[in-house]
């Protein structure tokens, strides 16, 4: 038996494609895949996005782009991170990746975005220099349009007037963006979170019509009863206050179930049960409620268990939990195709 199952499901990932598809009135959507698509498996959802009306796909690095090349002959495939040696813009222009240019000079014989910094104080020009034949789109990167919508919506005054005089493909748009702020849709939007059903307002991603896709599976192993002044785990962080009914699930922090999920729920035999005690690297306990016995099914995320439910309590965004996840081709791993 596995110590725990992950099952993407593409086929919501293709109702969020839709989902976002139909706000925003013409405009592209480009599918952000990095991070191997947020832990959710590159290869499948960029087809599954491509299949649902996304028109390129986003990587952050020249590799991830070459590697989903490889998958997928003639789809525009745009690194946002920076190139930083001359072999990698060499193998981006012979694979026909799109590279943003940060800063310096604009490289030749391949398509390039310009990236103006108007406000996220990262990468980017401070002014914009004069396009090159090549140069075929330019784009920003929204600072606040998950939680302050004046600076998202300055940054974007800044933005339209540097480039509204330019024939170029522009885009601004993240996830947030392109659910909440009309004028930053542009000509395109580059959506990661949403597709995956990850809220960036960290809330319920149903108020926004997204789906989760990740189900993530685990089961009780071991059921024990502590007495009371017994405690579980590391450190003693829980100690009964009476005669407890634990759980301990072969999940831990090696796999992505974050140390910092102390407190959260999860579904234990249909109902939410808390996490008690320090989440060791490979095991953690729940509070059952009752004896249950050694097999009783455990939800870690998916049927109802948000991600942004655990990263509120982990002190993080549900972007940085679902990317955690230890997705190593040894743990089960199944992929649902329907919808």
């Amino acid at each position: 038996m596995h110590r725990s199952e992950i099952t993407v499901d593409l086929g919501a990932l293709r109702r969020n494609v839709r989902t976002v598809l139909r706000l925003l009135d013409g405009a592209e959507l480009w599918a952000v895949v990095k991070a191997n698509a947020y832990g959710h498996g590159a290869v499948d959802a960029a087809g599954a996005a491509l299949g649902s009306g996304a028109s390129a796909l986003c990587v952050a690095t020249v590799p991830e782009g070459l590697a989903l090349r490889r998958e997928y002959v003639g789809v525009r495939i745009v690194v946002l991170g920076p190139t930083a040696s001359s072999r990698e813009i060499a193998q981006a222009r012979d694979a026909d990746l799109e590279l943003v240019v940060l800063d310096g000079e604009i490289p030749e014989g391949v398509r390039v975005h310009l990236k103006l910094d108007t406000g996220m104080g990262r990468y980017g020009f401070a002014r914009l220099p004069e396009p090159t034949e090549n140069v075929i789109g330019v784009m920003t990167h929204l600072a606040t349009a998950d939680s302050d919508l004046e600076f998202a919506r300055l940054q974007l005054e800044r933005f339209d007037e540097a480039t509204k005089h330019l024939q170029l493909t522009r885009h601004a748009a993240n996830s947030a963006a392109a659910l909440r702020i009309p004028e930053a849709r542009f000509d395109a939007v580059r959506c990661g979170g949403a597709i995956y059903g990850l809220s960036p307002f960290n809330t319920d991603p149903a108020e926004d019509g997204l789906e989760p896709v990740l189900l993530w599976q685990s089961y009780v192993a071991h059921v024990k009863q502590l007495q009371q002044h017994e405690s579980t785990g590391y450190g003693r962080r829980f100690v009964a206050g009476q005669p407890t009914w634990v759980g301990i699930v072969p999940v831990g922090y090696g796999d992505g179930f974050s140390r910092d999920l102390t407190g959260t729920e999860v579904r234990v035999g249909g109902e939410l049960r808390p996490v008690v005690g320090t989440v060791s690297m490979d095991s953690f306990a729940v509070d059952l409620g009752r004896e249950l016995p050694v097999g009783t099914p455990v939800v870690l995320l998916g049927h109802g268990v948000l991600a942004e439910s655990h990263a509120s309590v982990a002190g993080t965004i549900n972007y940085d939990l679902a990317t955690g996840i230890d997705s190593d081709p040894r743990r089960a791993r199944r992929t649902v195709m329907d919808g």
